[in-house]
């Protein structure tokens, strides 16, 4: 008997499919929003500033290779660049697997 009662109570609220649906994808709508605004465009933003540092790579820049090779770039192309590890050892890389470029040329402390 309270079986049949709470088909009955929940019949009406069943009813109202406008409001059942926004009530269970809003939730879904602002986690969504949370993990972009949090996670996803400050990981977009990151992307595009490496690619850009990447791209701007020259002579006498020290980089990070992604495997962990450090030294000074003594050559760049379109595509590679030439890495002096040591005095007169020198290595070929590609472009897109540089994980750090820092530039020789310092702005003044005072700027």
């Amino acid at each position: 008997m309270s079986l049949d009662l709470m088909f009955a109570a929940a019949a009406p609220a069943a009813s109202n499919g406008t409001a059942f649906f926004v009530g269970n994808i809003l939730p879904l709508l602002l986690i969504f929003a949370v993990f972009y605004f949090l996670l996803i465009r400050p990981q977009q933003r990151r992307a595009k500033e490496h690619e850009a540092r990447i791209a701007a790579v020259q002579k006498n820049d020290e980089v990070i290779t992604g495997g962990g090779l450090m030294g000074k770039v003594t050559k760049v192309t379109d595509e590679y660049v030439e890495v002096e590890l040591a005095q007169g050892l020198r290595v070929k890389a590609v472009k897109s697997t540089l994980s750090h470029v820092e530039s020789r040329i310092k702005k003044p402390a005072n700027d």
